[in-house]
């Protein structure tokens, strides 16, 4: 699977599937969230307000992932997960990498051979950049065999973007012999 990093707008992706930092309610939100929905138009929420009448009335759990159409956006899918918010108390760092497997698992699912991910749970969930990328990178690298050939992981702004780049250095490197 080959990963590539990417400074853009998720919106903007034309991949299979576009990876969606959804709220619980599957109903939109601000952020990624909101931009997919906005973006997507109308046909998104109908779907998801069906997920939520039909299996998620309680909204989606974290980590878990479902896919709706992806409307009007240059995907032919979107893939919804819940990232956990960041806490200093508590290591919620598996559910973080649970939303990528997961959304992976999702679009293989699909058929879809391409995903677009944003840096789920780096906004207004608090997740420090530098550890969301590891764990972004930790949980793509580890992903069972799937028919995703292309992980392209979007990101918003330079200064992310630079600290991506250095982060991915880190997984490429060797292991150090013992």
């Amino acid at each position: 699977m080959e990963i590539e990093l990417v400074q853009g707008d998720i919106t903007e992706q034309r991949v299979d599937a576009v990876v969606n930092a959804a709220n619980s309610s599957l109903l939109g939100g601000g952020g990624v969230d909101g931009a997919i929905h906005r973006r997507g138009g109308p046909a998104i929420l109908a779907e998801c307000r069906a997920l939520r009448a039909s299996h998620y009335g309680r909204g989606l759990p974290t980590g878990a992932a479902v896919s709706t159409t992806a409307g009007n956006l240059p995907a032919r899918w979107v893939v919804h997960t819940v990232g956990p918010v960041y806490s200093t108390e508590e290591d919620r760092s598996a559910l973080l990498r649970r939303c990528y497997t997961n959304s992976l698992a999702v679009a293989d699912n699909l058929g879809a051979t391409s995903v677009a991910f944003p840096l789920i749970s780096s906004g207004i969930y608090r997740w420090p950049v530098e550890d969301a990328l590891r764990q972004a990178f930790t949980a793509i690298t580890a992903a069972r065999p799937t028919s995703v050939r292309t992980v392209r992981l979007v990101l918003f702004d330079a200064t992310t973007a630079e600290t991506a780049h250095r982060v991915r250095r880190e997984f490429d490197q060797p292991p150090p012999p013992s």
